[in-house]
């Protein structure tokens, strides 16, 4: 890309990071997504932020869906560079944000696949027959218990770990929360504890540790959840975000406290929150069909 374009692309970047705080991961996506609209600029004859225009936005969608990008994949890209447009705004770069005027296409809302609580329980079932099983089952139950991202829960340190249950999380944009876990989670975590002592990393921070006495790595997890999923017979696709979406969905579906579960799950919007409420539909559904006087159908 042209000097100009990735200069003030590395400055965002460095703004990110330093002063909003974002995580890596984040980082890598706002780059990754930067990188490609800026090579595609360059093959459109636009070298500086300065000659970007409604237009040119116009002409990348266009191309982005002429190419088959999902309505998803150009929302996330025109996500980023509004954004970033935002950031050349603030330092005097552009006088306005060309990429606000131009209208996103409409993604269709998925909803989050959750394993039903039986399957839960098969999984969580994990027969502790060595110090790993006893670190894997603690990980899994803390995932399930509070809900928290793949992300929470591999830099949480023991230092974290409160009175009373409950767990001090970083969550996204560096925002902490407080949030509680169950009796089961607390019984493997305190079983893991005692394992970690004997471990040469124990003097670490982290709370939870690999085989080579480091920091467990997100791969790490998701890899070994896979595993114990196809152990413990459930043959669907297991990863750590829908012991997350499982945790929401039975959450709401006892309590119907969306705003408790919002804030456990960290969510800064109630409308992210809210799609939980849908998987839930059906159920509502039979029992409004027959409970509401309207509802009921004459024999």
């Amino acid at each position: 890309m042209s000097a100009q374009l990735g200069q003030e692309v590395e400055k965002f970047l460095t703004h990110l990071r330093d002063v909003r705080g974002y995580a890596a991961l984040s980082l890598s996506s706002y780059e990754r997504q930067l990188t490609f609209i800026c090579r595609q600029l360059e093959e459109a004859g636009i070298k500086t932020w300065a000659q970007l225009t409604v237009a040119a936005v116009e002409n990348l969608l266009l191309h982005w869906r002429r190419a088959g990008a999902g309505a998803s994949s150009v929302n996330q890209r025109l996500a980023a560079l509004r954004s970033f447009c935002d950031f050349l705004v603030q330092q005097g770069q552009l006088q306005a944000n060309p990429a606000k005027v131009v209208k996103a296409p409409k993604a269709a809302k998925r909803l989050p696949k959750n394993l039903d609580i039986d399957a839960v329980i098969q999984l969580l079932e994990i027969d502790p027959t060595d110090e790993l099983a006893i670190r894997d089952r603690a990980m899994f139950e803390l995932l399930y218990s509070s809900g928290l991202r793949l992300a929470e829960l591999v830099s949480l340190n023991v230092a974290d770990i409160q009175p009373d249950r409950e767990l001090r999380v970083t969550g996204k944009g560096s925002k902490t929360r407080i949030v509680p876990y169950g009796k089961e989670a607390a019984q493997w975590l305190e079983r893991w504890l005692q394992v970690r002592q004997t471990w040469a990393g124990a003097a670490q921070s982290a709370l939870f540790l690999s085989k080579q006495q480091r920091r467990l790595s997100d791969r790490s997890v998701q890899q070994r959840l896979k595993k114990w999923g196809i152990q413990q017979g459930l043959f669907e696709n297991i990863h750590p975000h829908k012991l997350r979406h499982s945790f929401a969905t039975h959450m709401l579906e006892t309590s119907q406290d969306l705003r408790a579960v919002q804030e456990m799950l960290g969510h800064a919007n109630l409308s992210t929150t809210q799609i939980y409420t849908h998987l839930d539909f059906q159920r509502l559904a039979a029992v409004y069909d027959s409970a509401h006087p309207r509802a009921k159908r004459k024999s």
